[in-house]
């Protein structure tokens, strides 16, 4: 008898989710780095970021914020499977998605990220999922879309708080770049990000959290409890800001290959 015939494995496919005001060029350091080492990698604009053509302002429910995202993944070939990346608010958007298409997600993996089994649903969920950036004083740009008298439509953290707050630890390179490219983040839709109703699928999906030690946006007292409350398989820490995929990609995608070999992808 011959020898069996050895199918190769397919590498890994990673998918990458930016943070609120971000874009998929958020990725361009991990999306590099993966590519060049072999590995399938897609990052999305979500609706009104990157260069999504849609005006955050008139994204006003976190369902149409994430269609992107949710699309990609309904339009995936039968089978094929894909390792979620969130960062920051796009953990959001990965804990939806594994809701919606727990049998087309390998792993979900939050960096620095919102990890809330049902969202922002109660006062808790905010407190722990929430950036409190009040010691800043007023932080943020507001756009009211709706008009003066409703809640804020965008928010985006003031271009002077921006190094301090988000890139203390990046490369000014990167700070720099940053402040060219964050556009007005659809705070509105993201605040409404709640979901209560019962999903078997969201259990199904391996989850993996990365911690940030030195995070002023989403501070490691924040992340502590949302690992406590909903516990991943694994954590990991990353001696770095807000932003690894700046301050410290090397490490980032050491974790993220590890992280995917884990779970038989190499």
């Amino acid at each position: 008898m011959g020898e069996r015939e050895e199918i190769p494995l397919k590498p890994p496919h990673f998918v990458l989710i930016h943070g609120i005001s971000g874009g998929s060029w958020c990725w361009y350091k991990l999306k590099s780095m993966m590519y060049n080492s072999g590995y399938m990698v897609t990052c999305i604009d979500l609706k009104g970021a990157g260069i999504h053509p849609s005006d955050p302002n008139t994204v006003l429910s976190f369902d149409e914020y994430n269609q992107p995202l949710l699309h990609f993944l309904s339009s995936l070939p039968p089978h094929q499977k894909v390792i979620l990346v969130g960062h920051s608010a796009g953990g959001l958007s990965v804990t939806q998605a594994t809701r919606k298409f727990p049998n087309k997600i390998s792993l979900a993996v939050y960096v620095a990220a919102t990890m809330l089994k049902n969202g922002l649903l109660t006062e808790q969920d905010i407190k722990d999922g929430v950036p409190d950036l009040s010691e800043y004083g007023d932080a943020f740009d507001l756009e009211f879309g709706l008009g003066v008298n409703q809640p804020p439509t965008t928010a985006t953290i003031k271009k002077e708080l921006q190094r301090k707050i988000l890139y203390h630890m990046s490369p000014p390179e990167d700070y720099t770049l940053a402040s060219m490219l964050l556009r007005p983040g659809p705070i509105y839709a993201l605040l409404n990000a709640q979901f209560p109703e019962i999903s078997e699928g969201v259990e199904k999906v391996p989850r993996v959290y990365i911690k940030t030690m030195y995070d002023r946006v989403v501070k490691p007292e924040q992340q502590d409890s949302m690992i406590s409350k909903w516990p991943p398989s694994h954590v990991y820490s990353l001696e770095s800001d807000h932003s690894p995929n700046f301050s410290s990609p090397f490490a980032l995608f050491g974790l993220l290959v590890k992280v995917a070999a884990s779970i038989g992808c190499t």
